[in-house]
């Protein structure tokens, strides 16, 4: 398909084109070849969903729980610090627990984009050096597989709002088009790592790090109102603001103007650094692997 699309691209081009600089034209089709990709990738829908299922399957083989086993400790832990937590804070049970179950599992989500990208393609190396897929595959394959087990954890946030008996409305549906910006946010972010990891190996364990940090700095199980005159740290937070366009509506609210506004400039940065490098680097990946 792209050999075809390539050609028929060749035959339109017009004598503007052809006079332009070798560099501009080099730039031109890298872009569109990017783009290709992920057109032709989405198009393998079947393919890549049977990998990432199957990514399930033997992380969890001889399992009898399967994925379940994070969903239990996902649980533990989620029960654990909202009983410590509320101690500490001295505030009511029933107001930090939900707090902490949504915002933990969008951390988990994302913090799975951002440590399992230095895999996203040196993991699937045996595949890019026999077959000639479209790399984007690999992107739909991973982020597959982390919505299916966002969907087995997803039980827990249930299991707290009917313990607490809390129905947040249907301002819960404001939760769908955020939770549609995490995922695309945590696909892009999970491809520019991806693609850095594969050149330097030092990447992901550099990454790993990180994300052990940011853990503690964003508001998952406290609440930037405890910052006070220095609530700026969370606002100056991207991931504060990914987790609180879906958690504030699935807990009953509304996001701030402020959430949104961050989020979308945080989209069009994440699309514009992640669409160069995968333009600029997407021939390079075969080698590098």
């Amino acid at each position: 398909m792209t050999a075809i699309w390539i050609v028929s691209l060749k035959t339109s081009l017009d004598s503007d084109y052809v006079d332009q600089p070798v560099a501009e034209r080099s730039s031109r089709y890298a872009v569109a070849a990017a783009w290709t990709d992920m057109r032709s990738g989405l198009l393998l829908s079947q393919l890549w969903l049977t990998l990432g299922w199957n990514d399930i399957l033997q992380r969890y083989r001889r399992s009898i729980l399967g994925p379940f086993w994070l969903t239990a400790s996902t649980a533990v832990m989620v029960i654990a610090l909202g009983v410590l937590y509320a101690q500490l804070f001295k505030m009511p049970v029933n107001d930090l627990l939900p707090y902490l179950c949504v915002g933990l599992l969008i951390w988990n989500l994302l913090s799975s984009f951002l440590t399992e990208g230095g895999i996203l393609f040196t993991g699937s190396e045996s595949y890019i050096k026999q077959i000639k897929l479209p790399y984007s595959v690999y992107i739909y394959r991973s982020a597959w597989s982390k919505l299916i087990i966002f969907a087995h954890n997803f039980v827990i946030y249930l299991g707290v709002m009917i313990y607490f008996e809390i129905w947040p409305g249907f301002v819960a549906l404001l939760a769908i088009p955020g939770f549609a910006l995490v995922m695309f946010n945590g696909a892009l972010a999970n491809l520019s790592i991806g693609i850095i990891s594969a050149r330097y190996r030092d990447v992901p364990p550099l990454i790993n790090s990180v994300v052990q940090i940011i853990f503690f700095v964003t508001p998952i199980f406290w609440k930037p109102e405890l910052l006070k005159s220095k609530s700026f740290i969370a606002d100056l937070n991207p991931i504060f603001h990914l987790i609180e366009i879906v958690r504030t509506p699935l807990l009953g609210g509304l996001p701030s103007v402020n959430n949104y506004l961050a989020v979308a400039l945080i989209t069009l940065v994440n699309l514009a650094v992640t669409g160069a490098l995968f333009a600029r680097f997407r021939s390079r990946i075969s080698f590098w692997v």
